[in-house]
């Protein structure tokens, strides 16, 4: 696919997950040229030797040595400093404190620049979206929010073709919203909306060993059963509260669902949409909001977060909190 307002040389974008990473190669037309996948070491040195790896299997299959990147981009999951690169807390990833672009940027020879992985894919999904040649994403869009439906709940915001972080950078963080006198988080509140809206939850609501337990909980709802068909409406019900969060404290233009969640497709964006629409006919202002059409999921087969970091990479891209 073609992603929208890319020019300059090759851009090299990693997203470092707890099982897999993920590497692209953006070419000067805007184009992925070269993509990657390999399994994620834990721990500190795994990681950078995950990250190092795939460095050196992209520029393998460009035939390039590592001059040919003009820039490079990790998206990690924990806390990020984006001006220093440091990360901090990727408690998956085994990593307490890394001073990652330093690092890599000594392994390597390469500038690098990071940011958390959520953030980075909200960017890619904004680019894929505004991809001229996609079906539904023609239309500028000026704003969006992210949505994160994995292991957590999280989200992050394109405002004018720039992330927005927030004056600390926890913009986003709608996970740790208490909705609910339930139980405890991790984070030390209680009730918060990760705990309803999430892998997790479902793990917890709907215990399962099915290696897909999204779709079981959705296959069992549709073949009748009733706790299965309960907790689907809960889960879609939370899930839409997460949305109407999104849009009524940014008001945004769209809000893409991603994460591994969304690889139910349109089964989850048809439930998703009619939990909007149940919402909204108790309510005219709701209704007024318009929401459950500014609803997308992120583009199938994109690695949004990948994308992004590639443009996370770009020299003088915004970095500041903002």
């Amino acid at each position: 696919m073609k992603l929208a307002d890319v020019t300059g040389g090759l851009r090299l974008g990693i997203d470092v997950g707890a099982t897999k990473t993920a590497a692209v190669l953006i070419d000067p037309t805007g184009a992925v040229a070269h993509e990657v996948r390999l399994p994620t070491a834990l721990g500190e040195e795994g990681v950078l030797a995950t990250i190092s790896t795939a460095i050196k299997e992209i520029a393998a299959a460009a035939r390039l040595d590592g001059a040919g990147f003009t820039s490079v981009g990790i998206g990690i999951p924990g806390t990020v400093d984006p001006v220093t690169g440091r990360v901090s807390h990727a408690v998956n990833l085994g990593v307490e404190d890394l001073d990652l672009a330093t690092l890599v940027a000594a392994r390597t020879g390469l500038a690098v620049r990071v940011e958390n992985d959520v953030k980075a894919a909200a960017l890619g999904a904004y680019h894929a979206l505004r991809d001229p040649a996609a079906a539904d994403g023609s239309e500028e869009i000026d704003s969006m929010a992210y949505l994160n439906l994995g292991t957590g709940l999280a989200a992050g915001f394109v405002l004018g073709g720039e992330l927005w972080r927030g004056a600390r950078g926890v913009a986003g963080e709608i996970g740790h919203i208490p909705v609910a006198e339930g139980p405890a988080c991790p984070c030390g509140q209680r009730g918060c909306l990760e705990l309803y809206a999430s892998g997790s939850a479902l793990a917890r609501l709907w215990p399962s060993d099915d290696p897909q337990p999204v779709r079981a909980l959705f296959d069992a709802a549709d073949a009748g059963d009733d706790t299965a068909a309960k907790v689907r409406r809960s889960f879609m019900a939370s899930v839409a509260s997460a949305v109407r969060i999104l849009v009524l404290t940014m008001d945004v233009d769209l809000v893409v669902i991603g994460g591994g969640i969304s690889n139910l497709g349109q089964r989850l964006l048809d439930a998703l949409r009619a939990a909007l629409d149940a919402q909204a006919s108790t309510s005219r202002f709701l209704a007024s909001q318009n929401l459950s059409p500014r609803v997308r999921l992120v583009p199938h087969g994109v690695p949004v977060a990948a994308v992004g970091a590639a443009f996370i990479g770009v020299p003088g891209y915004a970095v500041g909190w903002r």
